[in-house]
């Protein structure tokens, strides 16, 4: 062995990497009890992390930047449309007016008189779409339950279901679209049975928040008993497109139903004319301004209505009711509805 060259221990070729390995053991063992207790730790402020960011923003819901639909909550009140419905009304004295108007996306209103009870007419047939759907949505009644037509039943006027001999049975989804295509009165009869009759419907209106709307005759009730207000009826539509009432499905076969009535003759008409525009088909000319109208009329010769889901150009959407009592068969009554349309369409939309 060469001198000054050092002696190596026995076996010193195993020792350092078992030295090496013990090292790793117990490093590993530490950082793996750290990691635990750091992730027990945060666990808490993870989990309220992910549901954060699954629920909407409130300031984005609010800024209709998020998934709010509207609400029926009056905010800023269009001071001078409401000043301008009640100068129009004021021209007629032996007219009584009532208007009420709310975009739902904003909360800017109009209004006059809108809590007044007044005759309903066919008005009315839009709450009790409404309860109907509703029934439709918790399963109580079905799309094609069948509703039979008793003598009880059978309304003069409006439509053709009274043609048909007493017995006949309707399904369920017929007699609700023929409500409002046609404003069937007998139609409308089947489905205030179907719903547990006029005393079980005029109490769910009052649940709905619907205080003035209430069915006391079998319609076509000429002499006026069945009553709602401008705000009742906005109300009722603004339920559906809110989402506070129906499913996403029943608000579509809600829009389907009052997209089929026939009569455009009120607001529809209105809103075009308070654009310089007329047309023997209003829903058609309106389109070209960006106006889509969800509408159903009312006409017992001594009084009138319209109420309607009115798509803005600008994607926004108002509810907006009209009613007016007058002398039977008055032209200045639908006149009245007409103008004060067209001060909506002045107001919201401007002139092309």
């Amino acid at each position: 062995m060469s001198a000054g060259r050092p002696t190596r221990p026995p076996n010193s070729s195993w020792g350092q990497p078992l030295r090496l390995v013990l090292r790793l053991v117990v490093m590993g063992i530490g950082l793996g009890v750290i990691t635990g207790t750091s992730l027990k730790l945060l666990a808490p402020r993870l989990a309220q992390g992910a549901g954060d960011a699954a629920e909407p923003k409130p300031e984005l819901a609010k800024s209709g930047k998020g998934l709010s639909q509207g609400s029926f909550e009056p905010r800023t009140e269009l001071t001078a449309l409401s000043q301008r419905w009640g100068q129009l009304a004021a021209v007629h004295k032996e007219l009584t007016a009532s208007g009420f108007l709310l975009v739902l996306d904003d909360g800017r209103y109009a209004q006059l008189q809108p809590d007044l009870p007044l005759p309903a007419a066919s008005s009315i047939k839009t709450p009790i779409l409404l309860a109907g759907l509703e029934d439709l949505d918790s399963g109580k009644l079905g799309w094609n339950d069948p509703l039979a037509l008793t003598k009880e039943l059978v309304g003069g006027g409006a439509g053709w279901m009274a043609s048909r001999p007493v017995g006949t049975r309707f399904p369920f989804f017929e007699a609700a679209t023929e409500m409002i295509r046609v404003s069937d009165n007998s139609a409308t009869n089947l489905l205030i049975k179907k719903l547990g009759g006029k005393t079980v419907l005029n109490e769910r209106f009052i649940a709905m928040n619907l205080p003035s709307t209430a069915v006391n005759n079998w319609l076509p009730d000429l002499n006026g008993t069945n009553t709602t207000s401008s705000r009742d009826l906005a109300r009722a539509i603004a339920l559906v497109d809110t989402g506070e009432s129906l499913s996403p499905r029943a608000r579509d076969l809600f829009r389907e139903i009052m997209g089929k009535s026939r009569t455009n003759t009120l607001i529809p008409l209105g809103l075009l004319q308070g654009l310089g525009k007329d047309a023997a088909d209003p829903d058609s000319e309106l389109l070209s301004f960006g106006i889509t109208t969800y509408n159903k009329t009312g006409d017992i010769g001594i009084a009138y209505s319209d109420a309607a889901l009115i798509q803005l150009p600008t994607g926004q959407r108002a509810v907006a009711a009209f009613m007016v009592k007058g002398p039977f068969n008055d032209p200045r009554s639908t006149d009245l509805i007409r103008a004060m349309a067209g001060e909506v369409a002045k107001t919201l939309v401007g002139r092309k």
